[in-house]
């Protein structure tokens, strides 16, 4: 098949699907409109080319292969006119992000942020308000590859690790798992919160003003999904009444976030830069994913992570 990557993964990688019996080119996704041959593609492997270009162009396209786990960039309709096949790249990120649900969670207990604050102005401090998490209740939204790579590294630390999902359905690392329907009541017993779901339109604006009034007062909140799954402003409203103990946000209903928006100010919220998934693996897990699906094409096999767009996951 006539396959178009627009990020370069190397000669060595190429010649490895080369070597399965495809044609393999390589053009950057940031000039993509210049395509010549957009006719020809098979198979287009992305992140997001699709302000640049219209898929009706692409006349032999089949499957798209993303490189990303959302595909909110994705133009959903033209794909379901045009019956193309999606695959995103989950698991690809898992790991790591389930390491930086830990390290987040840590800290915030750890009150690391006022730690190194007083390193920084060279202030001998001795917090006595530290917590630990040994018998802690850990709720997640979700039960996905993300939120079970957390919550087997979470193992260790004999945390209750509550997940809650669409049917309430057992799921590898939990303790307990509960139907979506349930959150309120969950949120009210759990010490941390997890957001590790799909945005979709089901889930927009879900953890709302009645979960976050919901926070036990010493609770933590994590977002690792999308900003938009949280009431942002409601959100901002609680952590300045200290309403509850902080909240670790990577993703956020504008991204960049703004130079004035408050959550730089806040002393009880951690900032990263939808940072989360980044590691030194990312390539080559996302290639991984990637070659594992066109070896499947070739031998005719089910492919892997192929989303359901009504769904939205």
């Amino acid at each position: 098949m006539n396959i178009l990557f627009t990020y370069d993964y190397g000669v060595d990688k190429r010649a490895l699907i080369t070597e399965l019996g495809h044609e393999v080119s390589y053009h950057d996704e940031k000039d993509i409109a210049n395509y010549p041959n957009k006719d020809t593609v098979e198979i287009l492997i992305c992140y997001n080319p699709f302000k640049a270009i219209d898929l009706k162009e692409f006349s032999s396209l089949k499957y798209i292969l993303l490189s990303s786990i959302g595909f909110d960039q994705l133009p959903k309709e033209d794909v379901k006119k045009l019956g193309i096949t999606v695959c995103n790249n989950k698991g690809g990120y898992s790991i790591p992000m389930g390491e930086w649900i830990v390290m987040k969670l840590l800290e915030m207990v750890k009150h690391s942020r006022a730690l190194y604050q007083n390193q920084e102005h060279h202030r001998w401090f001795m917090d006595t308000s530290i917590l630990e998490l040994y018998q802690k209740r850990i709720l997640f939204f979700g039960t996905g590859t993300i939120a079970r790579e957390a919550a087997k590294r979470l193992q260790g630390f004999d945390m209750t690790v509550v997940g809650l999902n669409t049917s309430g359905h057992e799921t590898e690392y939990f303790d307990l798992c509960y139907p979506l329907k349930d959150s309120i009541k969950e949120v009210e017993k759990a010490d941390a919160v997890v957001i590790a779901m799909p945005h979709t339109e089901k889930t927009k604006g879900l953890f709302g003003q009645e979960h976050i009034d919901a926070l036990k007062s010493n609770a933590v909140l994590i977002n690792i999904a999308r900003g938009e799954i949280i009431d942002e402003n409601y959100l901002i409203e609680a952590l300045k009444r200290n309403q509850f103990k902080g909240a670790a946000l990577d993703v956020f209903h504008q991204e960049p976030l703004p130079e004035n928006h408050p959550f730089w100010e806040m002393d009880n919220v951690i900032v990263t830069c939808h940072n989360s998934w980044i590691s030194e693996m990312r390539n080559q897990r996302r290639f991984d994913i990637i070659f594992e699906n066109l070896k499947r094409l070739k031998h005719h096999e089910p492919l892997l992570n192929v989303i359901d767009i009504e769904r939205g996951y």
